[in-house]
């Protein structure tokens, strides 16, 4: 095996998060200890101990179906069943873990219901300089341990993605590690798998630790993408809700949040963790849209309601949408694969929230027909206005629903109080069987407070004197001033440069197409040149070869790649500078070339009628421009001039479209 340790660019994987001059990677916090990051470090602790015991349990299994002893088999089968419990009490810990909400709240969390945040995936580091170093010197025929500074790089900021810190820097570095593995994909994992690289990505599940390994750079994508989702909803969750600026803040993370998980699961199929499964990616996004529409409810009632009919009513609606949004996540929970697979105490705070919001929503409506008191003629007249708006369906049903005078108001009213103060104690009821949501105080507290003032409030205007048969309450539509949505964040904004930019441009030069090994070629000048003429640029190419001249004794071929003149390398440089080198050249000229093998870069459109592939690389039209003589001569000394490169003239076109300036790939990844 190669050893690097005297290499100036080696990584010292005890220190990984460290830059090539020591300093820490922004964005990056391996040191930092707070509350959130020592929960992270459990959880971390915890998948290494699972993974321990998951390894243990094969074992014992594969040694129990192999023996034939039953003396040994009943000893194994008691180690066996210890090795399960060992597994079941670590898996319920890190359950607990993953009900742990407060850690990711702020102080203002006594103030607000509390959100689920979302934990990271969590890697193993991962050394490729010996893999990279050897596809390097195999497909492209270079010198692996000339990059060894670039494979350096990389391996620092796969490090530093490990440990990112929980605010937009964080993002930023996850995001620049994403857009980088493009160009990693594209230099070094062939479509076709036609070469091992020995790489493997693996990566623990979020919410059991169970490990998988994957020879896929897809799966190291999609654990990133599943990342930058976890830290938008942890930024989310830490907002301080009783300020606008907060909730806005909070509006947005679980936004973006919801963005990725929708683009994951548009994305990412068959995915070997449970965690980025369609069913969960699904939950995750509908949970996160869920979140984001709590806390535009949350800015709607942001420093108190109004005694006003309108706005009580417009209250009432929000505060339902919010209850039917949490009913539907509710029920995402509820499917088989996703209800086995997440904490229970996240099922309970869902139903929990979803029936204290329809139960705030009562509430409202019914401030909306009693305000604070006795309602006067003008509240009256916007009652008469606003409630066929808000029951517009009351008339159709058996019985005649809407109020027409106070008492009838009164009565709606209290119906509106009791169905409040009957969801709020299901909603306590439901709060207070689930172990883990009965650690959160804060939500206990909000229940409790919002329950008493419903209840104080309806006990109020009971009068023993007045029987009347309870009123049915009509169905509240829902309705929001605006709907949270899924945002996808723009991954273009941050910008990165392909590491390996010296391997050439990669359109051409990158895992998918393959060359021959570089030829070095020397000619003679003649009386007509050296006998080819060239096209594009970046590379350029061999348009055409003379027969019989000096380039075709040489061994250049129609097609080849110019990749070095005169010992330098061309493989980025433009049409010009490449026919400059060559004029340049007094008698003897020397040219690296690669030829293409399997593919025609000279005639492009040949192919591009038949090719569906949107990964395929497209070429420009070969519509060229005719370039005089002079353009390409060099003056001699004697003030003649020389030939041109062997042509009386030298056409030129534009060449492959190969400057990467963003995706030049639809990169859509499939199966795993």
């Amino acid at each position: 095996m190669r050893d690097f340790t005297g290499d100036p660019n080696f990584v010292d994987m005890n220190h990984p998060d460290e830059n090539m001059n020591g300093t820490l990677r922004k964005g990056s916090d391996p040191l930092g200890r707070t509350v959130r990051s020592k929960l992270q470090a459990q959880r971390q602790k915890l998948n290494h101990q699972i993974n321990k015991e998951m390894l243990m349990r094969d074992g014992a299994v594969n040694l129990y179906r192999a023996a034939t002893n039953r003396k040994l088999k009943e000893q194994v089968a008691l180690e066996l069943s210890f090795v399960n419990s060992n597994l079941q009490l670590l898996k319920e810990e890190l359950s607990s873990l993953n009900s742990e909400v407060e850690a990711y709240q702020t102080e203002s969390y006594l103030k607000s219901v509390p959100m689920i945040p979302l934990g990271l995936k969590e890697t193993k580091e991962l050394d490729v300089r010996i893999p990279f170093s050897d596809y390097i010197l195999d497909h492209y025929s270079e010198d692996g341990s000339t990059y060894q500074k670039e494979i350096t790089a990389f391996i620092n900021l796969r490090q530093a993605v490990r440990t990112p810190v929980r605010n937009l820097q964080g993002i930023e570095l996850l995001i620049e590690y994403y857009n980088q593995l493009y160009f990693i994909e594209n230099r070094f994992f062939p479509p076709d798998k036609s070469y091992k690289t020995g790489i493997y990505f693996q990566w623990y599940d979020a919410l059991t630790g169970v490990p998988s390994l994957q020879k896929s750079i897809a799966f190291e994508k999609g654990s990133i993408l599943f990342n930058i989702g976890a830290v938008y909803s942890q930024m989310g969750a830490k907002q301080d809700r009783s300020t606008e600026e907060g909730i806005t803040a909070a509006v947005k993370f679980f936004q973006k949040s919801a963005g990725i998980f929708h683009y994951l699961s548009e994305n990412f199929s068959h995915a070997p963790s449970n965690d980025m499964s369609a069913g969960v990616l699904t939950m995750l996004r509908v949970l996160m849209q869920g979140q984001a529409q709590e806390c535009l409810y949350e800015s709607v009632v942001l420093g108190g309601v109004d005694n006003d009919v309108e706005v009580c009513y417009t209250v009432s609606q929000e505060a339902m949408m919010v209850s039917d949004v949490y009913s539907k996540v509710h029920k995402a929970m509820m499917q088989r694969s996703v209800k086995d697979y997440i904490p229970h105490s996240w099922i309970s705070l869902i139903l929990v929230k979803s029936q204290h919001f329809h139960a705030e929503s009562q509430y409202y409506a019914a401030l909306g027909l009693l305000g604070n008191g006795s309602r006067g003629e003008d509240d009256e007249a916007d009652l008469t206005r606003v409630l066929p708006t808000v029951y517009p369906d009351a008339d159709q049903l058996d019985m005649d629903l809407l109020p027409r005078n106070t008492d009838a108001r009164k009565n709606l009213g209290k119906a509106h109080l009791n169905q409040s103060v009957t969801i709020h104690e299901e909603a306590m009821r439901i709060h207070s069987l689930s172990k883990n949501a009965r650690k959160i105080d804060t939500l206990q507290e909000i229940l409790r407070l919002s329950h008493d003032r419903t209840l104080k409030r309806y006990t109020e205007l009971e009068d023993e004197e007045d029987f009347f048969e309870m009123t049915n309450v009509p169905l509240i539509p829902t309705s929001a001033k605006t709907t949270a949505e899924t945002d996808i964040p723009d991954f273009t904004k941050v910008k990165v440069k392909d590491l390996f930019h010296g391997l050439g441009p990669l359109a051409i030069f990158n895992a998918r197409n393959n060359w021959s090994a570089p030829r070095s070629l020397t000619m003679e000048r003649g009386a007509d040149g050296f006998g080819f003429t060239v096209r594009g640029d970046s590379p350029v190419i061999i348009a055409s070869v003379d027969k019989e001249s000096s380039a075709d004794t040489s061994g250049l071929k129609e097609g080849d790649f110019i990749v070095g003149v005169n010992g330098q390398s061309v493989k980025w440089c433009r049409h010009e500078e490449v026919v400059n080198l060559i004029l340049a050249t007094e008698d003897e000229l020397t040219l690296s070339a690669v030829t293409p093998l399997g593919r025609d870069f000279l005639h492009p459109q040949d192919h591009r009628k038949g090719a569906s592939s949107p990964t395929q690389v497209h070429h420009s039209q070969p519509s060229s421009t005719t370039t005089s003589d002079s353009s390409l001569e060099r003056p001699k000394k004697d003030g003649k001039k020389s030939g041109s490169l062997g042509r009386k003239k030298v056409k030129k076109a534009k060449g492959p479209e190969d400057h990467p300036k963003g995706n030049l790939f639809e990169n859509k990844d499939g199966l795993y």
